[in-house]
């Protein structure tokens, strides 16, 4: 038995280091190489090394990240992709045809809204909305015989609504659909989808899995190895793979998510402490308030409630655009899950494709991605940018 084979007992930590990549026999080298080559020798006709003949099919580096991330989810299967919506585009031709139907949460992310309404509709696939924290108007939304996916976010972006897993892959799997996970804003470290019963995992690893805010990337985690076959027959076919380098940085940003995770943990606490006291703010988002809603199920199937946190300002849109403006220890800008603390407005942003529909989020919103700066300096830049 190698070493590999040992690691699925291993605990997330010694996984995130060593899953996916033993030291080069050659050389020893103890961190992947980035394979930055398009193809490959042969030892005659069809004689691949490893089984590698071309990199859009498989490249050693971005098989590593694959296998990683697989074993952090405790999946069968992983696959790296250009970036998340690539992800899921390709997961979505993989499993629906024409004529089919997902639910997909009525507070989806944005491009993920915008990619359902724009791209996979004009293709033939319905969606129809509905709240992740409640299963059954999840279960209402379902189409029997039509719905192939249930699409859920948990924590969702941005308004950081909560989806009980296991209830809703139960819903899903009565009605004859799989239950797919986007696990972006808990990161594999907080939450194991896979292991409550949802069929595949979503990551945008452009966020808390590569971490360093140098990336764009996605990824799949399939459950079963039927899904990871059609998975991998389209990633192949529609080829938005990630290239040799991206997979490097991104398998380098998992290798300390871990630690990374505690202190957004730790700097979040403390921002929504000093937020939920401020006479600016009225209403404060954030999984670990006890007066959260989906409170209780994010304690049960999470490790910590993550780096996220949105609010509302009394003050109204105006406020929510001044405050966005003002700090600077928090960036203004999209994206999240980077060692820096960023800032932004989704009405304005990240969610203006959904402006208009039943989809769009309030205006006096502001969501912050709290970084592992000193939590003192963070408090002191809100404080300011609010007053």
């Amino acid at each position: 038995m190698t070493s590999q084979e040992h690691l699925h007992k291993a605990g997330f930590e010694t996984r995130a280091i060593h899953a996916g990549y033993e030291p080069d026999p050659t050389t020893g080298a103890v961190i992947p190489p980035i394979y930055a080559t398009s193809t490959y020798k042969q030892d005659g006709v069809g004689g691949l090394r490893g089984g590698y003949e071309y990199s859009r099919s498989a490249n050693p580096t971005r098989t590593a990240l694959e296998a990683n991330i697989a074993a952090l989810e405790e999946g069968e299967r992983g696959f790296a992709f250009a970036s998340g919506l690539a992800a899921e585009d390709t997961l979505v031709r993989a499993l629906c045809r024409p004529g089919d139907h997902v639910v997909i949460p009525d507070d989806a992310y944005g491009g993920t809204f915008r990619l359902f309404d724009k791209v996979e509709q004009a293709w033939g696939l319905a969606h129809s909305p509905a709240p992740v924290s409640d299963p059954e108007a999840v279960a209402a939304a379902i189409r029997p015989g039509e719905t192939k996916l249930v699409w859920v976010e948990t924590p969702t972006n941005p308004l950081l609504n909560i989806g009980d897993i296991e209830a809703l892959a139960a819903v899903a799997h009565h009605a004859g659909a799989l239950l797919v996970v986007d696990n972006t804003f808990a990161s594999p470290y907080l939450q194991q989808p896979l292991t409550l019963g949802a069929d595949v995992v979503v990551h945008s690893t452009t966020k808390y899995c590569g971490g360093h805010s140098d990336v764009v990337g996605g990824a799949l985690v399939a459950r079963d190895l039927d899904l990871a076959e059609r998975i991998a027959f389209h990633q192949n076919a529609m080829g938005a793979v990630a290239g040799p380098f991206d997979a490097w940085l991104t398998l380098r940003g998992l290798k300390t998510l871990a630690l990374r995770m505690e202190r957004h943990c730790d700097n979040a606490e403390r921002v929504v402490d000093f937020l939920t006291s401020h006479p600016k703010v009225g209403d404060v988002i954030y999984p670990g308030l006890e007066t959260h809603p989906g409170h209780e199920v994010a304690q049960r199937q999470m490790r910590r409630f993550g780096g996220m946190v949105s609010f509302r300002v009394t003050g109204g849109e105006q406020h929510a655009l001044q405050v966005c403006e003002r700090t600077e220890v928090f960036t203004l800008g999209e994206s999240l899950g980077g060692v820096e603390s960023l800032i932004e407005h989704p009405g304005r942003m990240t969610h203006a494709s959904v402006a208009g529909t039943d989809l769009e989020v309030p205006a006096d919103l502001v969501r912050i991605s709290v970084g592992i700066e000193t939590a003192d300096d963070l408090v002191a830049d809100l404080e300011r940018a609010l007053d």
